[in-house]
């Protein structure tokens, strides 16, 4: 039989992990330069790797995102095994269990940087717009998002404008991120500034993400 020898890999030799809410951002959106430009490095991805972190794990980031099959966090940031915890729920609706897990790696493992993750075109969104303004609720434990996406659908009505959904989307990451920054739990950190919570938006057409609050300085 015919030995294969795995090609050599930069996560052979671990990367340094960063231990800043600005330098985790950074790597964060370096990655997602690279998905933009198609021009991934696809680190962490190998035996060595899985080898290096099956005993311990110090993932720098923890995503909050969506369900939606076209944002995938480990993709779109050109991350790998063992760099980020990953939650995703549909519209970012958050309760007990998912804001205890975006705790977990704060408050366990010093992980400096929480993202919640909306994103264009959003279906979940959509579906609680349409069901709260048209006074229909949705079937079965659905109209528990439509209940936990509700301040968001308030905040698109105030502001206005021409795409009411997509502005519902972007208010939502921003009033999930403004939430958990200011927990009991995950205040005290941020204010001492080892970590920031930071809302974001994917542009499904350019694969792009912005930033729209609590970038650290």
């Amino acid at each position: 039989m015919r030995t294969v020898t795995p090609a050599p890999s930069a996560s052979t030799v671990p990367r340094p992990t960063p231990t800043t809410p600005a330098a985790a951002l950074a790597m964060l959106m370096e990655g997602n330069e690279r998905w933009v430009e198609g021009g991934l490095q696809h680190p962490d991805r190998d035996p060595s790797r899985r080898q290096f972190v099956a005993q311990k794990q110090e993932p720098f980031g923890a995503i909050l995102s969506c369900i939606d099959s076209r944002v995938p966090p480990e993709l779109i940031f050109d991350t790998g095994l063992g760099d980020l915890y990953v939650m995703r729920t549909g519209g970012e609706a958050i309760g007990p269990v998912v804001t205890g897990s975006v705790e977990y790696g704060p408050m366990t493992s010093g992980t400096p940087l929480v993202m919640v993750l909306g994103h264009q075109r959003c279906g979940a969104v959509e579906a609680a717009y349409k069901s709260i303004r048209d006074g229909e609720p949705l079937p079965g434990n659905l109209e528990a998002i439509v209940d936990a996406l509700r301040p968001a659908y308030e905040q698109a009505v105030r502001e206005g404008g021409p795409d009411p959904v997509e502005t519902m989307a972007r208010a939502q990451a921003t009033l999930t991120a403004e939430t958990l920054r200011s927990n009991e739990d995950l205040a005290p950190l941020v204010q001492e500034g080892a970590l920031a919570v930071v809302g974001a938006y994917y542009l499904l057409d350019t694969g792009k993400v912005e930033v729209l609050s609590g970038s650290p300085s």
